[in-house]
């Protein structure tokens, strides 16, 4: 029997929620950066439609924390924040080689994956927790996810990954 102080799938949904909402505010701020230093047109162009496709997901989640009756918060992410270092330090460490693309898709990649496991997680929560219009919106977010994250091992496969070789 749950205690008045046990948490429950609700409250793990909305720490989940906050922890992603504060991620692709992170990512909002990072794709610019990642798309000037991207030496790729189609990366670069890449990297400019995800930043569109983003403030999408912001929208998304902004809606979800409607439906729920709670404010639109972030709560801090460090996964996100170290994955997001590392992409910095790739184009520290990377500046003006050949090298520089396939490290940006690599570190953009890692993004993906980590928004795919969040975005996962929080459709079947949603799904368990009856809120089906969460999870229609959980659901149109994770398709673009990975198709992102498709077109990046595309561009990955037929350009940067040998010009980096």
């Amino acid at each position: 029997m749950a205690t008045s102080n046990e948490k429950t799938l609700d409250d793990l949904f909305l720490d989940t929620l906050k922890d992603i909402y504060y991620a692709e505010k992170q990512i909002v701020k990072a794709l610019p950066k990642m798309a000037k230093a991207a030496q790729s047109a189609e990366l670069k162009a890449g990297f400019e439609q995800h930043l569109v496709e983003t403030e999408g997901h912001v929208e998304r989640l902004e809606q979800v924390f409607e439906l729920i009756g709670k404010p639109a918060r972030g709560k801090t992410c460090d996964a996100i924040l170290g994955i997001i270092e590392e992409g910095k330090s790739i184009m520290d460490d990377f500046k003006g080689t050949v090298a520089l693309d396939a490290g940006l898709v690599a570190a953009a990649q890692a993004v993906e994956h980590y928004e795919i496991a969040r975005y996962g997680t929080l459709k079947t929560w949603a799904e368990q927790l009856g809120l089906s219009e969460a999870v229609t919106l959980f659901d149109a977010t994770l398709q673009e996810e990975v198709a992102t994250d498709q077109k990046l091992s595309d561009v990955a496969e037929t350009a940067v990954n040998a010009k980096a070789a």
